[in-house]
């Protein structure tokens, strides 16, 4: 570190400067920007949905469909489908999340979706440090206890044979 010394007459303009100067600027921490991908958030609010008791898919039927037959087809996608279901809009100290959740049949959808907002606001803002402004959650679908797991596509091609 170099320490200077500001010496001599100074008009008042000079006498309000810091009269030691410091090579470095601060803390390591303040020096330089760190951006967030959404794709990053996504992926942290879709692991955190996932873990709340209740939320037994993440997505549309559609994309869930789509997502089973991707999975299955090799090659078919390098993507994991944890952002299913999840859009973040990232700003640069805050963030908004949309969620669409599959809800299991028997738990109270407006606690789950209260749990499910509180996991991944905490989540987000422990790992990003950034402020998570809104959480909303559409719930698209009820998963009954007969219900086939991602089979929809399976019965349209046994169908079709």
């Amino acid at each position: 570190m170099t320490d200077t010394t500001h010496t001599g007459d100074s008009g008042p303009d000079e006498s309000r400067r810091a009269s030691v100067t410091k090579r470095g600027g601060g803390p390591a921490a303040t020096r330089g920007k760190t951006t967030i991908a959404d794709g990053v958030v996504e992926k942290i609010a879709g692991l955190a949905a996932r873990d709340v008791d209740g939320v037994h898919d993440m997505g549309s039927g559609l994309s869930r469909t789509f997502g089973a037959v991707r999975d299955r087809v090799p090659g078919g996608s390098s993507k994991s489908n944890v952002t299913r279901g999840v859009k973040a809009e990232v700003g640069e100290v805050q963030t908004a999340l949309d969620l669409e959740i599959v809800v299991e049949y028997g738990y109270a959808i407006s606690d789950v979706a209260g749990n499910v907002r509180e996991n991944v606001v905490n989540a987000v803002e422990r790992m990003t440090g950034l402020e998570v402004v809104e959480v909303n959650i559409a719930v698209s679908d009820v998963k009954l206890p007969d219900d086939e797991d991602d089979d929809e596509g399976d019965d349209d091609q046994r169908r079709l044979q």
